[in-house]
């Protein structure tokens, strides 16, 4: 339910947090919105770097100040331990936030590109522009993160903003909305918030830019309004991440980090390895393993563990629970519906046509798939549709590079599962099914910025202009290729 709806009907000020009934409004009730936004990037407000940085700094205050109640949010929301709000929610955007403050200068500079002899004394460069109307709408399990890190990027670029925050993280939907605007532009900023109802209501506007991250099938609701408006867009998506464990690694530090990338966030994580390829004596080393990893981290009873967060709503409960029913459970398999836990679960003898691997699991449950060996695993993931993420534990590196060749995803992990994610120089995104684009660091700051090609001639030199004019000639076309042409380099013919 839509519990942030105005009665009135009323169309939102810019900056305002626009809580809106579709019935009560005759139009769109997001036109305005929209349009005074619009008016604010026309007007040129967020192009310049002082305005850059001063909402990206406020945005630093706002994650300073908010702290406690980011906390609170999430504990509602969740019961996500402060350890891993911090980590995931807080830090990870205060590093986003202070690398574009340190490097803003230099993205924002023109980029000049090599040029031919007919423009050697011309001006040839990439301009980075910003789009200009940008709509995010954020997924509920690191509704913070995933809200905030692209909206660094939007504003770095020179963008103005509407955010979409999911109503489904309810606390921190609320924390959002009514903390938010008042760090940032009103006029150049704005939160929405509502349910799938408004979402729709918002991408039946023109934007010139989308954000989305969320689930494939809503991804493709998603780009099918963006192609109303031909708009371009970033979908960050999802799928089933796997993850092969080699017979020759040490059980232990696997399961370690098994356990701690599945169970992170009660395993509500995009990235997360959703199952296990490896074989059946690596199994039966690791399932020891595995055990011992959950009661170090969790305690006896994951669930009286501060560590350990929940599902975030009744119905994705339902769901998880129902994929328990896949295989057989050799690890946990408790639940609690009334504090919608689920205990950390490994199952195993699970078919690759039963409900747990044809769905990503978004829950601390990792089922183990056995294969005969690398070649078969390799076969597997490549059967399926491509992943957010592929991960492999070896000893043998070079065994670690074979699965990064041979398989394709938006990222790859060797050895570790997330990690990847904590590095503002590597791009996070899908590939396929899991995503389109890319973002974090300055790969958010060109996301939402268009390269515009830009060529400035000099007024004299028309003699030289001329050999393109009419009429043509032999000779003229001789010489126009003689003076453009590209020729290949450190090439030789064998023979």
């Amino acid at each position: 339910m839509d519990k942030t709806r105005d009665a009135t009907g009323e169309a939102p000020k810019g900056g305002d947090t626009a809580k809106m009934d579709s019935k009560a409004a005759g139009m769109n009730p997001f036109v305005d919105l929209v349009s005074s936004l619009r008016t604010a990037w026309v007007e040129g407000k967020t192009r310049t770097i002082e305005h850059r940085i001063s909402q990206l700094e406020a945005l630093g205050r706002f994650l300073d100040e908010k702290k406690q109640h980011i906390l609170d949010a999430m504990a509602s929301d969740m019961r996500k331990p402060p350890f891993e709000v911090e980590l995931s929610e807080i830090f990870l955007v205060q590093n986003e936030v202070n690398h574009a403050l340190n490097n803003l200068a230099s993205w924002m500079k023109d980029k000049f590109v090599d040029k031919n002899l007919v423009t050697q004394m011309d001006t040839a460069f990439i301009r980075r522009d910003p789009y200009g109307v940008v709509l995010i709408i954020g997924p509920w399990n690191y509704p913070l993160q995933l809200i905030l890190v692209p909206l660094v990027g939007a504003i770095a670029a020179g963008n103005c903003v509407i955010i979409k925050p999911s109503e489904i993280s309810s606390s921190t939907e609320k924390l959002i909305a009514e903390s938010l605007p008042t760090y940032l532009d009103k006029d150049c900023f704005a939160v929405v918030t509502g349910g799938p109802e408004v979402t729709s209501q918002l991408l039946e506007n023109k934007f010139d830019y989308i954000f989305f991250t969320g689930s494939p099938h809503v991804g493709k609701v998603v780009m099918a309004a963006a192609a109303q408006h031909l708009t371009p867009l970033t979908l960050e998506l999802g799928g089933k991440n796997p993850c092969y464990v080699a017979d020759k690694c040490d059980p232990q530090t696997v399961a370690n980090r098994l356990v701690w990338g599945r169970c992170f966030n009660a395993g509500q994580t995009c990235l997360a390895p959703d199952y296990v390829l490896c074989s059946l004596e690596t199994q039966e080393k690791l399932l020891p393993a595995l055990r011992h990893a959950i009661t170090e981290f969790f305690g006896p009873n994951p669930q009286e563990s501060p560590d350990f967060a929940r599902i975030i709503s009744d119905r994705h409960f339902q769901r998880i629970q129902a994929l328990l029913g896949s295989g057989r459970v050799a690890i946990g398999g408790q639940t609690d519906e009334k504090e919608r836990y689920v205990a950390p679960t490994v199952l195993l003898d699970v078919q690759p046509s039963e409900p747990a691997m044809q769905e990503e699991i978004f829950g601390p449950v990792l089922p183990i798939i056995t294969v005969a060996n690398m070649d078969e695993a390799i076969a597997f993931i490549n059967s399926r549709e491509r992943p957010l993420a592929v991960y492999v534990f070896a000893s043998n590196n070079k065994l670690v590079h074979q699965v990064l060749e041979r398989t394709s995803s938006g990222s790859f992990g060797g050895n570790d599962a997330l990690m990847q994610m904590m590095l503002v120089s590597l791009p996070f995104g899908g590939i396929g099914t899991s995503g389109l684009g890319s973002y974090h660091g300055k790969f958010s700051f060109d996301t939402f910025s268009h390269h515009r090609a830009c060529l400035l001639r000099n007024m004299g030199l028309e003699a030289m202009n001329a050999l393109r004019y009419p009429p043509y000639t032999d000779r003229k076309m001789g010489m126009v290729l003689s003076t453009s042409r590209i020729k290949r380099t450190g090439y030789c013919t064998l023979l």
